[in-house]
């Protein structure tokens, strides 16, 4: 019936009386933790940078082959088997092994009991494809193993990416993945795009190692270059330390050389390990290699065994605190390369504000308008209920914090749009039964009732809708499904409690001059 009991009255009231509540603290400044809470503009309504990042799993494939390579150096050595031309060629490992191992060598690799185990090639779980032609073993990355590296590659560089991006204080980031090898970056009000796609473009891997003169050493040289220099140097391969020990690193001012460096901190072991390669390495060259260029080559002058030090290079103050920052943050599993990026300027998101209220107010005066003339003082009902619905609707989003964006604005035009159209069907409905029923809150009461099927199936299959959208869109899609679907609950509540309530209580006052025809 149109009775409203006093308790539902007050349950509503309170329900819209909290929800309107909090849509009005985004218009103002509170340090309350519920009166705080606001609505975050997407990129496109405030300005920001848009990165899609793929990552590049080239270098660990090389990096896991070189480590197997090792391993089965060893282990082979450690049998006594001979062996010729181990090498990493056309992303495999190949060795020659004597006609007489073949078969010994073989069982080796596929006996389930050997040290060798992780390359036995007929585990689900395998890392490596066994093949064997003439006496050449042949060692390549298995399906898992390829889908292992990227699903691990892409983890690890999210999380690498947050810290980043965290350090530079970013507002409201958002970072997620894209694919399997691709990660996607929203950073909403970015004021210095350009410092950010530095500070993500870099892998920030780490290494302390000697700089030498021997090129026939146990574990290898390479030539590197100097940072923002022509200079090279003859380092050795064997990584004395690597990034993963450093516990903390911050750029400070050297007083005796008055020149910007990072200070580090390391953990137990790399403090341990520091010491030992310093003590016994006191007159040499400690070269420190940050992504393949050497920061810098001190000579060690004494041991360090503090587990402390610092890093020179000609540091402005600003690249002192990014290197820093990297260093912190830790080295990202796998080079990362910007596909695709687009800049939002503050002033095109503010204009797309103004454009979506103007549509929004430009929607609700024509409703307003039509509503009224159509059915009037029922459609002014209706009217007072959209703008309370509208209210439901921002104060739920800003008590769960979201994100809106442009098509999420277009969500809530939407939603205006699908509130009217309950209401007409309402009352067109009510039209009908005032033609059979002479009591007049029998007819708006039926009304109510026969039409909540047509209303509920209407709303049911815009909510499946908007769920798919969800799902299965990303970005904007979701930002509109959303409020899409925030929209369809607070519609039928609004048309249900709100309408029902206010049109039961002018009905029954006024049950005799009432007509709706």
């Amino acid at each position: 019936m149109l009775y409203f009991s006093k308790l539902r009255i007050t349950l509503v009231s309170l329900v819209t009386i909290f929800f309107i509540f909090i849509a009005a603290s985004n218009f103002q400044d509170s340090e309350n933790s519920l009166i705080s809470k606001r609505i975050n503009l997407g990129l496109d309504l405030q300005g920001g940078s848009y990165l899609l990042l793929e990552i590049d799993n080239e270098p660990v494939k090389l990096q896991k082959l070189q480590n197997t390579t090792t391993t089965i150096r060893n282990y082979l050595k450690g049998k006594k088997i001979n062996f010729t031309d181990l090498r990493i060629e056309d992303k495999a490992i190949f060795f020659d092994i004597s006609k007489a191992n073949i078969e010994l060598v073989r069982s080796f690799f596929l006996d389930k009991e050997s040290q060798i185990n992780p390359y036995y090639n007929q585990y689900k779980s395998h890392q490596f494809d066994l093949s064997v032609q003439e006496n050449v073993f042949k060692l390549t990355l298995s399906k898992y193993a390829l889908v292992e590296i990227k699903t691990s590659s892409q983890d690890q560089a999210i999380e690498i990416v947050r810290r980043r991006v965290d350090e530079v204080g970013t507002n409201e980031p958002n970072i997620l993945k894209r694919g399997n090898n691709r990660i996607l970056v929203e950073l909403p009000g970015l004021d210095d795009p350009m410092r950010i796609k530095s500070l993500l473009g870099k892998t920030a891997n780490l290494t302390f190692r000697f700089v030498t003169q021997n090129n026939n050493e146990t574990f290898g040289v390479e030539t590197l270059q100097f940072e923002g220099g022509n200079n090279e140097a003859i380092v050795s391969k064997r990584i004395i330390l690597s990034g993963e020990n450093l516990l903390d690193a911050q750029p400070q001012m050297n007083n005796q050389t008055n020149e910007t460096v990072v200070s580090f901190t390391l953990d137990r072991v790399g403090a341990k390990r520091f010491g030992k390669a310093t003590r016994t390495g006191i007159g040499k060259q400690l070269a420190i290699v940050l992504d393949g260029k050497i920061v810098s080559a001190p000579v060690i002058r004494d041991a360090i065994v503090s587990g402390s030090g610092q890093i020179s290079g000609n540091f402005t103050f600003q690249s002192a605190t990014d290197l820093a920052l990297l260093l912190r943050s830790g080295a990202l599993p796998a080079p990362l390369n910007i596909i695709e990026e687009r800049t939002v300027g503050p002033d095109l998101g503010q204009d797309s504000i103004n454009a979506g209220v103007f549509a929004l107010l430009i929607g609700f005066l024509l409703v307003i308008i039509f509503m009224f003339f159509k059915y009037k003082i029922f459609g002014l009902i209706a009217n007072i209920t959209l703008f309370v619905n509208l209210f439901l609707l921002v104060g739920i989003l800003t008590l769960f914090e979201a994100t809106l964006t442009l098509p999420g604005i277009a969500g809530i035009i939407l939603t205006v749009g699908m509130a009217v159209d309950a209401n007409v069907l309402i009352f067109e409905r009510i039209k009908e039964e005032s033609k059979k029923e002479k009591n007049n809150i029998i007819a708006f009461d039926t009304g109510y009732v026969k039409s909540k099927t047509a209303i509920l199936d209407a709303n049911i299959t815009t909510l499946i809708a908007a769920i798919i959208l969800f799902f299965m869109g990303s970005g904007p899609v979701k930002g509109f499904s959303v409020t899409l679907t925030v929209g369809i609950f607070t519609t039928l509540f609004s048309v249900y409690f709100i309408a029902r309530m206010l049109t039961g209580f002018y009905v029954v006052k006024n049950k005799e001059k009432v007509n709706l025809i």
